[in-house]
């Protein structure tokens, strides 16, 4: 016999178990859409063009809203997780250390894995390839174009390797700058502005200046479009790890965990997508902790002590 009590005892475990459904979405509340920042390694439109299909993907894979907030500089992205206001970063190795070091409570997620199955990359020096430079040392008291002072690959890989290899960088060249992305750094290089210039170096065919070529960002005096052959490498340093997705440590641990699942899956779920991110260069993400990067922790400090030394 079905009686009121049945009844009411049905409906409350049909509350019980809608519940339970949904009990993994409270997080919604708090957080109706997620914002991504990124560093500014290239123009803002070619930033575009990379992240925005990745914060569409992770709308789709999360369940709310994530936009894309391209910063004007490193230190932007970590003052916006400071303050809460970014949930959801790219990093570069040192500007993520750089985060942990000023106390930013924050959980490296993954980084990307290049296809030779490495998930890290170089900084270089460049030199345009008709210059008269072959060597580190026949850029003494030469114009060096760095990229950001929490640049990894363009300012303080440079400063660390440089100064082991017996170059103190603010020292023996004779002017150092910083030019604001990795772009602006070769452009500098390529516009006479600068001797030499501090970028990253992934593989031969994969690097700022193959992908500034393939965008024809680059051009000899007579129009002609420059590549990889017009420049030399004149130093190159250790292996560094590649730069992590991190999120804010005190997010929901379901949100959190939506998250991770949804980057691990990104190369598989999304291939279109993923593949803006490195030009299609890159074969998929690793996750990572935060031990993967005390080496870059280590580098900065030795950094900061060199330059209160001086």
């Amino acid at each position: 016999m079905i009686t009121r009590r049945t009844l009411a005892g049905a409906a409350l475990a049909l509350g019980l178990l809608g519940g339970a459904a949904h009990a993994g979405d409270d997080w919604k509340a708090q957080y109706p859409e997620l914002t991504l920042g990124v560093i500014p390694a290239e123009n803002a439109s070619g930033t575009s063009d990379r992240y925005g299909p990745l914060a569409d993907y992770l709308t789709k894979a999360i369940g709310v809203p994530v936009k894309l907030r391209i910063a004007n500089d490193y230190a932007a992205v970590i003052e916006g997780q400071r303050a809460g206001n970014i949930q959801i970063a790219f990093y570069g190795p040192a500007s993520f250390a750089r985060a942990v070091m000023t106390g930013v409570k924050i959980e490296p997620i993954v980084n990307q894995k290049h296809q030779t199955g490495a998930s890290g990359y170089y900084s270089v020096i460049y030199v345009k390839a008709d210059s008269p430079y072959k060597t580190i040392e026949d850029l003494k008291g030469k114009n060096l174009a760095l990229v950001d002072p929490n640049s990894t690959s363009g300012n303080q890989a440079p400063r660390f390797f440089l100064k082991r290899a017996g170059y103190e960088v603010d020292k023996f060249f004779g002017k150092t700058f910083f030019a604001g992305s990795h772009e602006n750094a070769v452009l500098a290089l390529t516009q006479g502005t600068a001797d030499a210039a501090a970028n990253l170096w992934n593989t031969e065919d994969d690097t700022m200046v193959t992908r500034m070529a393939a965008k024809g960002l680059l051009k000899n005096a007579d129009g002609s479009p420059m590549k990889q052959s017009d420049f030399r490498v004149v130093f190159k340093s250790d292996f560094l790890p590649e730069g992590p997705f991190a999120m804010l440590e005190s997010l929901p641990a379901d949100l959190k965990t939506k998250i991770r699942t949804a980057f691990e899956d990104f190369a598989k779920n999304d291939k279109a997508a993923f593949d803006k991110l490195s030009d299609g260069k890159d074969k998929g993400l690793t996750p990572v902790t935060l031990k993967d990067y005390q080496p870059i922790i280590d580098m900065l400090r030795f950094n900061d002590e060199q330059r209160r030394k001086s």
